[in-house]
């Protein structure tokens, strides 16, 4: 059946092909570069050059020239505000990680520095995160003990951030930032809620004054802990921890009701901490069971250069560690930063972030921090409070760096139930079960995902968890290649328009053709599915076809328009599927194949194989050269049925 008299009123196009180089070079362009980042420099003397070279890589030298002292002020109020916050969390939070408390001021004094000079964000406050923080004392606490070897856990503690800095730097560095894209939303939203939940049941230790507990992070081992230990429960410890969460708890809650009174629940940890101190130290109550901080020593940052432990038989370990806090950090930090850049309609670059949260934490590692990222909760701070350029952690910097010349005495009497009080009121607000019952009624996939990963995480470990939720993630990413989906398409009635026949039930068959839309590219993981999935197709309208009387199948039109590319497995599939098609004496046509998808049925021969002719611009003329095939020749049945068994021999 040829279709020679039939005019077609546009002819696909095969584009002209690109030298090798120059197809190369474009394929690296759009995978590594969709930003154009070079763009500013075109045209540019070499001194400019040299200057944006400068300002692309040190941010704070492109907006500095431009900042205000109005900007200063309100700079100078939020970091003011969110260094009220990162005094008494840096603590919670090394303490956390079974780390020396005064390691959680060093981490808020140097790594915000770096960030305000490399970062692209606005709002994003930098300091020590909870989950970060249970993964270095579950992945660490492992292989040495914090309580047996300090010195060797501290040590490897900074190893993993400096290993958590230079795979940050590297990914952005080489602008491999996509990999952190395959921690989807939903995977991060269980992770998070369920990192959270263990972290709250850990502060049951600081809550009921407990000495002794369990290394284990998953909820049997925490509750028997907790449990197996009654007869060691401080009543004292318990009410001065029930009446602070409380406290805090009820600040958030009023911030939440009354938005412009947001510094209330940003002071009301720092408050506690003030509070908690003058109330043991009047009262003598760390003679009676309740924990106190103890001594922190004056004094910033002491270099740690040399105690980076590249030549520990842990090393394994440590860099383990710093790959997944790194990755935990970056999706957590870059996810936040992106977040509030929406609300003040500006773009921050991913790269970008990568490195600062890389070089920030290789500068904190040397520095004796252990590992920083963008905490939500500082950050929302930050941003309520009116920040309005990095500065802010300038001025948060600054106000650490006076604690630790002046004030660390004072918290010598801060009891570690205030800290545990503060962690759990933040973690409180990581849960968020709303965002996963909205997951349930948008896709329920995702919320598979999200529950894999929280019951991974509570019952089992973070690690089991973290693999859970990566498991789940890719295998959906699996999924969506190699099960890509197929519609039937109709015709929309008074209209040239073709859609799903599922979407649009108004939507009219026309009689003996077939109309398939392939919703996805077409590689070697889901060409042998296409290949069955189009048979199956067939086979089904030829059944209803003839259970119905109506006319029967001529012509099978494929709608290419969504199928971005396709490899030799997808050539051979649709050469099999021309075969098979021929078989029967039916038509395969193809519609609106994309650029790359139309060159390399060209070079394989599949057009000549087809013929030009049976290859149109839109679904619309596809029907149109087939209904005039239809109405021009009426083939008899047999005649059909007689060609499709010599084809097949």
């Amino acid at each position: 059946m040829g279709n020679a008299d039939y005019e077609c009123p546009h002819r696909v196009a095969i584009p002209p092909s690109k030298p090798l180089f120059k197809s190369i070079q474009s394929s690296f362009k759009e995978t590594l570069f969709p930003d154009d980042p070079f763009r500013q420099f075109k045209n540019q003397p070499l001194a400019k050059k040299f200057v944006l070279g400068l300002q692309y890589f040190v941010p704070i030298l492109e907006w500095a020239p431009r900042y205000t002292f109005e900007f200063f002020k309100a700079d100078l109020i939020a970091g003011i505000t969110i260094a009220s916050l990162a005094v008494p969390q840096g603590i919670s939070y090394a303490n956390l990680a079974n780390l020396p408390a005064i390691l959680g001021l060093y981490s808020s004094f140097v790594p915000p520095l770096v960030y305000a000079m490399l970062g692209s964000s606005r709002d994003l406050a930098v300091g020590t995160v909870a989950v970060a923080s249970l993964l270095i004392s579950s992945l660490l606490g492992k292989e040495v003990s914090p309580y047996e070897n300090p010195k060797l856990y501290f040590q490897l503690a900074l190893t993993a951030t400096f290993f958590a800095g230079i795979f940050q730097a590297s990914l952005g560095i080489l602008r491999l930032g996509f990999v952190v894209d395959f921690l989807s939303h939903a995977t991060i939203l269980g992770f998070m809620g369920g990192a959270a939940t263990v972290v709250c049941l850990q502060q049951l230790k600081g809550i009921l004054g407990l000495i002794h507990f369990t290394h284990e992070t998953d909820v049997v081992s925490v509750m028997r802990a907790v449990f197996g230990q009654k007869h060691q429960w401080r009543w004292e410890s318990a009410v001065l921890g029930v009446c602070f969460l409380s406290f805090l708890l009820l600040t958030k809650y009023f911030s939440k009701r009354k938005p412009t009174f947001f510094w209330i629940n940003a002071m009301a940890p720092l408050t506690s901490v003030i509070l908690g101190s003058l109330l043991v130290f009047l009262t003598h109550a760390e003679k009676h069971g309740v924990q106190v901080i103890g001594h922190l020593k004056k004094g910033i940052n002491p270099l740690s250069v040399s105690e980076l432990a590249f030549g520990s038989p842990h090393l394994s370990s440590a860099i383990k560690t710093g790959i997944i806090t790194g990755i935990i950090g970056l999706a957590e930090g870059v996810a936040v930063g992106r977040s509030f850049a929406a609300f003040k309609n500006y773009h921050i670059d991913g790269n970008k972030e990568m490195i600062a949260f890389g070089m920030m934490n290789i500068a904190g590692s040397c520095t004796s921090c252990y590992l920083t990222a963008g905490p939500f909760s500082r950050t929302a701070v930050n941003f309520n409070a009116g920040c309005k350029t990095a500065v802010s952690n300038i001025v948060m910097a600054t106000a650490v760096m006076i604690t630790l010349l002046f004030l660390t005495p004072l918290f010598h009497y801060t009891p570690l139930v205030v800290l545990s009080s503060i962690i759990i009121a933040a973690m409180l607000g990581i849960i968020d079960y709303e965002a996963a019952i909205h997951l349930w009624t948008i896709d329920k996939f995702d919320f598979v995902v999200c529950m894999g990963a929280y019951i991974g995480v509570v019952f089992f470990s973070v690690e089991v968890g973290l693999v859970v939720a990566v498991t789940l993630s890719l295998l959906r990413v699996l999924l969506f290649v190699a099960r890509p989906r197929t519609f039937a398409l109709g015709n929309i009635p008074n209209s040239v328009a073709y859609r799903s026949i599922d979407q649009y039930p108004i939507a009219n068959n026309v009689p003996g053709v077939l109309i398939l839309q392939i919703d996805a590219p077409i590689y070697f993981a889901n060409s042998n599915y296409l290949r069955e999935r189009i048979q199956r197709w067939i086979y089904e309208e030829e059944e209803k076809l003839k259970s119905s009387g109506q006319t029967s199948l001529q012509y099978i039109i494929l709608d290419l328009s969504t199928v971005g590319s396709i490899d030799t497995s997808g050539i051979s599939m649709l050469e099999e599927v021309k075969k098979n098609s021929d078989s029967k004496g039916l038509k395969l046509v193809l519609a609106n194949p994309r650029s790359e998808v139309i060159k390399k049925l060209d070079k394989s021969k599949f057009i000549e194989n087809i013929g030009q002719e049976w290859i149109y611009l839109t679904v619309a003329e596809a029907v149109a050269a087939c209904n005039f095939m239809l109405h021009s020749f009426k083939p008899n049945p047999a005649a059909v049925e007689l060609q499709g068994r010599e084809n097949m021999v």
